[in-house]
């Protein structure tokens, strides 16, 4: 497939094939040993030139899966948790059917990027065998590359199903690539992870943001689970919950601990995630770094590599169309740093099932997750100019089309978490005493941003319990999670796995990828057709998917390329 050489992820893999087009005396020019130009030969001969080449894994990983409002959130948009409130059918799932096509950008970019991943490390591991480098280093070296590299295959075999395998780097054009099975890309996956897992540091030996041993071992479990090895699963993911370095954080820490709030409010706050903060509960968190040279975070514009779920999941109340008696808007018409959601434009909104239903009921009146601060469900009117300031939303129901305090995008219930209420950063306001924002600026999220967090490893291990039928167990690892959140505990006769994907997203509600769990389960097309009520405001009370969208369409461009064999595409497409 033209992909490993249209879209190399660094420069030495693009003079790899550079080399290879160029040689008009093939026995000569790749048996001599280059001195004076950059190759692979001479480009990876110390430790240094391995770690920036790993680096560089870091970087494309946290691009597709966390940085901008575009591609990330391609794993949460058009799911059971929510839709595309701004009408726009061909993006960010608000039709299915207009955004899985074979042609669609976002279906090349995620295949695209995986690939690059996958290409990188091979190149890597390639080398690895002749670098003058002592054998700790090797295996260490091969091990930050391999949980990549099975992250990699395990993504592309939950959204696509079967593809190619490639294990070795590519030096001449292929373009006879079949696809492999499903079951067998799992396999690899498990393969790849299951090395890093045996071979990475512990977690108290790495530093914030890189991986462990563990961060590999619950990515094997869920590699596990999915392919129904589930004492295997529930092995991988022991490793994780009885390390003695990890356990969920259940009392107030942290740097806003002393503020009004509680311990699950504290997970999400600035500075919060990562162990030098005490925290023992993240796994693998994506370093953001505010203004910091090479950091993804800027306090003078948004980049489009930082998180910015703000600026997506938040509501947009500072263009809010109602008017108080004197014509005035209630809120301020910037965004401000309190509990309204910083600089968001709405355009994620939850589905009732999301932010009402599970939520419902006696057993989670007293969830932490969905208090006051956690779940923002009701705000004060922040405009000094507005007889209504300091009066709330609900005060004013009438105002509202869909539930009692409820529109579309101006103003609804979101998480918090994906914000940072009072503790932008300065720089950005423009009147520091009403906190209102530099639009242009802000709408990132400014905190680091959880890939693996210990709670998931709990549900995951649950998981696999039920995959054997000991829902006692599986019980007990689901209550540990919500006795942490104060929640009334669950009895193993509930428990199913709509229940667990009900606590996924109680617990970890846009934080996860909800999209990979969906079809990890093949549920995507069950789950969204059941829970997600569309854009009333359009007149869509229903997504528009299909059976057949369970899985996403290979890119025409690489079956169109792969002349050599048959590539082919997915049913439905």
């Amino acid at each position: 497939m033209k992909y490993i050489f249209r879209n190399f992820s660094t420069p030495l893999a693009i003079l790899t094939i550079a080399l290879a087009f160029n040689s008009c005396n093939e026995d000569k020019i790749l048996g001599e040993e280059p001195v004076d130009f950059s190759s692979p030969e001479n480009s990876f001969s110390t430790m240094d030139d391995f770690n920036s080449a790993i680096y560089a894994l870091y970087n494309r990983a946290q691009n597709i899966l966390s940085g901008g409002e575009y591609r990330p959130l391609d794993y949460i948009y058009g799911t059971d948790l929510g839709y595309n409130g701004a009408n726009q059918l061909n993006q960010r799932f608000g039709s299915y059917p207009a955004c899985l096509t074979p042609q669609n950008g976002q279906i090349g970019y995620h295949w695209n990027n995986y690939y690059k991943i996958i290409s990188s490390s091979n190149i890597i591991l390639e080398n690895l065998e002749n670098a003058e480098i002592t054998e700790d280093q090797r295996t260490f070296i091969k091990a930050n590359t391999l949980i990549f590299r099975g992250l990699s295959y395990r993504n592309l075999a939950y959204l696509y199903g079967g593809v190619p395998i490639e294990l070795e780097e590519v030096t001449a054009p292929e373009v006879d690539y079949t696809r492999a099975s499903r079951e067998d890309v799992y396999a690899q996956a498990a393969s790849d992870l299951n090395f890093a897992a045996e071979n990475l540091p512990g977690i108290s030996e790495v530093m914030d943001g890189k991986v462990s041993n563990l961060a590999a071992y619950h990515l094997l479990a869920e590699v596990y689970v999915t392919m129904g090895r589930w004492q295997e699963a529930i092995s991988a993911a022991s490793v994780v919950i009885n390390d003695p370095d990890t356990q969920l954080m259940t009392e107030r820490f942290g740097s806003r601990s002393s503020e009004p709030g509680d311990v699950y409010w504290d997970l999400f706050r600035r500075n919060n995630q990562n162990r030098s903060s005490g925290n023992t509960e993240g796994i693998w968190v994506w370093q953001q770094e505010v203004d910091v040279p090479g950091g993804r975070l800027s306090s003078s514009s948004r980049d489009g590599s930082s998180a910015q779920l703000e600026r997506d999941v938040s509501p947009r109340p500072w263009s809010f169309p109602y008017q108080d008696p004197n014509g005035v808007n209630p809120f301020l018409s910037l965004g401000v740093s309190d509990y309204t959601g910083g600089r968001g434009i709405g355009r994620f909104r939850g589905t009732n099932y999301y932010i009402y239903d599970i939520w419902n009921g006696s057993s989670e009146e007293n969830d932490m997750r969905n208090s006051r601060f956690n779940f923002i469900r009701d705000v004060a009117f922040n405009n000094p100019e507005s007889v209504w300031h300091g009066q709330n939303l609900s005060d004013h129901r009438d105002l509202f089309r869909q539930k009692a305090i409820d529109t579309i995008r101006y103003f609804y219930p979101y998480p918090s978490k994906v914000t940072t209420p009072g503790n932008h950063p300065p720089e950005l306001f423009v009147n520091p005493e009403l906190k209102t924002l530099n639009a242009a600026a802000a709408g990132s999220t400014y905190t680091d941003q959880y890939f693996i967090r210990l709670a998931e490893t709990y549900l995951l291990r649950a998981e696999a319990y039920l995959g054997i039928g000991d829902k006692s167990a599986a019980a007990a690892d689901i209550n540990t999670v919500r006795n942490r959140a104060r929640a009334t505990p669950v009895l193993p006769g509930e428990i199913d796995i709509n229940y667990i994907l009900d606590e996924r997203a109680r617990e970890l509600g846009i934080e996860e990828k909800r999209r990979l769990t969906l079809q990890r389960l093949g549920l995507l097309y069950e789950r969204v057709s059941r829970l997600n009520d569309g854009n009333p405001m359009s007149g869509n009370f229903g997504l528009d998917i299909q059976p057949f969208h369970e899985l996403w369409p290979i890119p025409a461009s690489e079956i169109e390329n792969n002349t050599g064999a048959e590539l082919e595409q997915n049913p439905g497409y």
